[in-house]
């Protein structure tokens, strides 16, 4: 009896291996020279251009763009990955000059401010700070928007979740009409001083969609 419960541990203990160890799999070679000949059935490949560009990168950018026809920037993964480099340096340069026209917008709302007190020579000091700033505003506003919609695309990623992008570019239609509306303004309130305070106003609105706006690039 001993001698055969012994011979039945052995066994299960034999039984129990082959269970636990698992055969090694069968290659099928048919398969492996599919995926040879043919990897594009083995991955799916990636689109080099999102689905979805602004008006400006499609001009410039898009699978018929004007830097495509003329061979500058091929249509290429290698040519994508130089792309997003120049994509990274642009966006970077549209943040400091984004900053440097924040800037502008707040100055222009504080020497709108001071104008209202302003007399005579001071008035006139003011005046031409205010002129001054505005055109610095105006040139580093224009950079900023240019660097933004002339860049090349990002990767398609196929996420439609909120972002920082996505948020950027919602508080850009404010900040964009508020530079319109800034600029309208300064040129009226020269001959008619009742206006200076919209444009005051103007001008703090555009600088506090703009903030947000450039820090949410950051996310």
């Amino acid at each position: 009896m001993a001698k055969l419960l012994l011979l039945l541990v052995c066994l299960g203990l034999q039984v129990q291996a082959q269970v636990q160890v698992p055969a090694a799999p069968v290659l099928d070679t048919t398969s492996v020279d599919l995926m040879v000949a043919d990897p594009v059935i083995s991955s799916p490949v990636q689109p080099l251009l999102p689905h979805k560009m602004l008006f400006t990168q499609q001009v410039f950018w898009g699978p018929k763009g004007l830097l495509r026809i003329i061979s500058v920037a091929p249509l290429s993964v290698e040519g994508r990955k130089k792309e997003l480099k120049v994509r990274q340096i642009m966006l970077v340069s549209h943040q400091v000059t984004g900053y440097l026209s924040l800037a502008g917008f707040v100055m222009q709302g504080i020497l709108a401010t001071q104008l209202n007190k302003a007399t005579g020579s001071r008035y006139d000091h003011l005046y031409a700070a205010q002129q001054t700033t505005r055109a610095v505003a105006n040139i580093a506003y224009g950079t900023t928007a240019l660097l933004s919609l002339t860049a090349p695309p990002k990767l398609p990623t196929g996420e439609r979740r909120l972002s920082g992008r996505m948020l950027h570019g919602y508080l850009a239609v404010i900040h964009l009409t508020g530079f319109v509306a800034t600029n309208i303004l300064a040129g009226k309130a020269t001959r008619n001083p009742d206006l200076r305070p919209y444009h005051q106003v103007a001008a703090f609105t555009t600088a506090a969609a703009l903030a947000p706006a450039l820090i949410a690039l950051k996310f």
